[in-house]
């Protein structure tokens, strides 16, 4: 007389096969090289941060009333 145990049951949570230890030099050579990409697009962000004009600070308004 259980009114919700119809349907499907759902299976239990197997876990997660390790999947670090199957990387061949390939991936991690293209993750080093993600890596070091990240690090000069920073760079270039921090550099480029007081330059341009973005960094204006939007309209400028005259001394006039």
């Amino acid at each position: 007389m259980s009114g919700r145990d119809g349907g499907k049951k759902k299976p239990l949570k197997q876990p997660k096969k390790g999947g670090q230890g199957d990387e061949d030099e390939h991936d991690k050579a293209f993750k080093e090289k993600q890596k070091e990409e990240q690090k000069q697009l920073e760079a270039l962000k921090a550099k480029a941060a007081g330059k341009g004009p973005l960094s204006g600070g939007g309209i400028k308004k005259s001394g006039k009333k």
